[in-house]
């Protein structure tokens, strides 16, 4: 299985779209940005659909704003890793700050991970909208236990103080309805700019990547054409050729040479 797979490995060249697309189809979700996933729940429902009954979906959050409930959400994610035996260490800490790269590297090895488990393929009796539905009813209906203990309580302890809590008090200063539409609308603006920084830094990180991947690649073959034995074979020459050309006029030079070495 894909439970340690080296940075090298072809499963972190998985692009961004192709990742965001083998969510929404097997979730049926519609994410637009990879740190939409920050939140853990969605990689708590890959591995439900993976192997089901075996995440707690009730303990899952699919609401999760703060760093607190995504935490809990990473939990449940890290216990069934500890069940499943999968030797995978998941950076809570990074994830859960929305960064695409740390995202997208753990999504990529989710991925790959998935798709090394029975093929890849996927319970088709399993509904994902129908199981977030439950898991979130659920939810709901705790939430609103609690808030109407906590009011009955409020309640109680507010009905001895008299009618000076039904006084309102007005504090500050209330803002003109135009500074709110103008401080809406620059924060809008600044959102839009900060995606499209996000979307940048994820496309330099991923050329990056790429960029030294296929450097590790060309090393091992100048290498290979540096060693003693096979330094003065013609094809070999003709390789070294095109590796150390300024220009591209050397390709036909190493094509004469290859083309020698064949006649001869």
């Amino acid at each position: 299985m894909a439970s340690n797979i080296g940075m090298m490995d072809s499963a972190y060249f998985v692009g961004r779209n192709e990742l965001l697309s083998w969510i929404n189809a097997r979730l049926h979700l519609s994410l637009s940005r990879i740190e939409q996933a920050a939140s853990g729940a969605v990689q708590c429902q890959m591995m439900d659909m993976t192997y089901p009954g075996m995440v707690p979906m009730h303990k899952v959050n699919f609401d999760a704003r703060t760093e607190y409930d995504m935490i809990q959400n990473y939990k449940v994610l890290q216990d069934v890793f500890n069940k499943l035996k999968i030797d995978k260490h998941i950076e809570v800490n990074k994830l859960v700050k929305g960064r695409p790269l740390d995202n997208l590297e753990f999504l990529q090895w989710l991925k790959r991970y998935c798709d090394s488990v029975n093929g890849g393929i996927m319970n088709e009796n399993y509904n994902p909208v129908d199981r977030r539905s439950k898991v979130c009813k659920e939810r709901q209906f705790k939430t609103s236990q609690k808030n109407s203990k906590s009011l009955q309580t409020n309640n109680s302890q507010n009905s001895g103080t008299g009618d000076r809590q039904n006084i309102p008090k007005t504090t500050g200063t209330m803002q003109k309805p135009s500074a709110v539409a103008v401080e809406s609308d620059c924060s809008d603006e600044i959102q839009d700019l900060c995606n499209e920084i996000t979307e940048l830094k994820l496309s330099v990180d991923l050329l990056e990547k790429e960029r030294d991947y296929y450097f590790a690649k060309l090393r091992d073959i100048e290498i290979l054409c540096q060693s003693p034995e096979l330094e003065h074979i013609p094809m070999v020459v003709a390789v070294k050729k095109v590796l150390y050309a300024a220009d591209e006029s050397a390709l036909a030079e190493a094509q004469e040479i290859a083309s020698a070495s064949y006649e001869s």
